[in-house]
């Protein structure tokens, strides 16, 4: 899939050079189809990175895409330039008289705080609600999901009693979904966090369909039986060298840390990293693309 984004968006010559297809904003402007419009809130850190992991993913599928990136007004990032917010980002007060055919929430580093302890959370309250009517299909990542599976279904976040840290073998509970549509009956998947949502919470939950799980992660993937919301658990757009570059960002701290699991060769930190969630995390976003917005998103965006 083509994607059409800013030309001097840092991004843009990574993804060059990996020979993704990136769209000049000339050549999208003489093409005669509408491209989908897709929303990323970006609730990251690190904005660059993220941006440049799920664009990578995002550029896989038939369909040309226009992206527009989303940062929270009531809060101020402090890891990223503010030259680069005010040149790529937008605030939700300039998007929330407009339609999208999809949106992509991200995972935040706030998961050991109360959703009403975050900075931000009265303003993702007023998207999350306001994608029920002006986006046709939301996918939400890592906290992200957890965020939206609390604001739209009541479901509490619960603390693990240790970070959850490395990249878990998955199963897919409902072969015949077309967000699994392509993978293995196994598949791999890395995650990063302290806290996570309960199966029976899930399965006792009218409206929502429990997709994909882990024996050692838990809960991976649970979307609504009307396909408008996907919850994603883990981060299958992580690059491979994610975890490692946490891994002793932590260590460098001094923070009690383990070894992600079944990560590097060995357990041996010093090895280079085995990637086994490339694909799957590719036929992930493609397949959320291409089913649940491309296939059934109105022509025209004011009929949602």
């Amino acid at each position: 899939m083509p994607i059409k984004i800013p030309d001097s968006l840092p991004a843009t010559a990574v993804l060059e050079s990996e020979n993704i297809f990136v769209m000049t904003e000339y050549r999208a402007l003489h093409q005669d189809i509408r491209p989908l419009s897709v929303l990323i809130l970006n609730l990251m850190p690190t904005k660059i990175v993220t941006e440049t992991q799920i664009l990578r993913k995002l550029s896989n599928t038939p369909m040309q895409i226009e992206v527009e990136l989303l940062r929270t007004a009531s809060y101020q990032s402090q890891h990223t330039d503010e030259d680069h917010l005010a040149s790529f980002y937008t605030t939700f007060d300039q998007v929330k008289d407009r339609n999208f055919d999809g949106m992509i929430i991200t995972g935040a580093p706030v998961e050991n705080l109360e959703f009403d302890q975050v900075d931000y959370w009265p303003e993702l309250c007023e998207i999350m609600a306001w994608t029920r009517t002006h986006v046709h299909s939301t996918l939400h990542i890592c906290w992200g999901a957890q965020a939206g599976l609390y604001f739209h279904h009541g479901i509490q976040k619960r603390s693990l009693p240790r970070k959850l840290f490395g990249v878990y073998e998955h199963q897919v509970l409902k072969p015949s979904s077309p967000l699994f549509r392509g993978f293995d009956d196994r598949f791999y998947a890395p995650h990063s966090r302290y806290t996570e949502v309960w199966e029976s919470d899930i399965r006792s939950t009218p409206g929502l369909e429990l997709i994909a799980t882990s024996p050692q992660a838990g809960v991976y993937a649970v979307k609504t039986e009307d396909s408008r919301q996907f919850f994603v658990m883990g981060h299958p757009e992580y690059d491979a060298d994610t975890l490692a570059r946490e891994y002793w960002r932590d260590v460098n701290k001094g923070l009690d840390i383990a070894v992600p699991a079944h990560y590097f060769p060995g357990d041996d930190p010093h090895q280079a990293p085995v990637v086994r969630w490339r694909s799957a995390g590719q036929l992930l976003y493609t397949n959320w693309l291409n089913y649940y917005v491309y296939q059934t998103t109105p022509y025209d965006l004011k009929q949602l």
